[in-house]
């Protein structure tokens, strides 16, 4: 079996290593969490994120959805797609700018709203509620200092 080279092994050995490790463990147990509980709503986690986005709102583009929510915009359109089969989801095209198309939820995506995204926060808050409002402004702070980092 080959020796690891010294450049190998002292990059094995960067102190970030497991902060990285870490970070991307943390995201799995919140995604998985978080997702079998938006599951349970016969909603994927991007459906529901889309909902979530466009609730209290009077719709939004394409473009801002992709924005707030973070899904590609190719993913995207199957999301919305599937929200408008659904019937929980409209797309509108502006009579003033017939260029763009607003997504806004129908009354029953504001059903869903209503009920899901109050229940998913009280779902989430069960876990966050067991760090201290300090911890949680100093982990927010960290993850946004990391994140202007890249």
């Amino acid at each position: 079996m080959p020796m690891p080279s010294a450049s190998s092994a002292q990059a094995a050995q960067e102190p970030f290593i497991p902060v990285m490790r870490e970070l991307a463990r943390a995201y799995q147990a919140f995604s998985a969490y978080s997702d079998a509980h938006v599951r349970q709503f016969d909603l994927t986690p991007a459906q529901f994120d889309v909902i979530a986005t466009l609730g209290n709102t009077q719709g939004m583009t394409m473009g801002d959805i992709g924005e707030k929510t973070l899904i590609t915009k190719g993913t995207l359109t199957g999301v919305v797609d599937r929200l408008v089969q659904k019937q929980l989801v409209q797309r509108e095209t502006p009579a003033d700018n017939r260029r763009s198309v607003v997504v806004q939820l129908t009354t029953a995506g504001q059903a869903v709203f209503e009920q899901v995204f109050p229940a998913h926060i009280a779902h989430v808050k069960e876990r966050f509620e067991q760090l201290s409002p300090a911890e949680l402004e100093t982990l927010r702070v960290l993850l946004e200092r990391l994140r202007r980092v890249f």
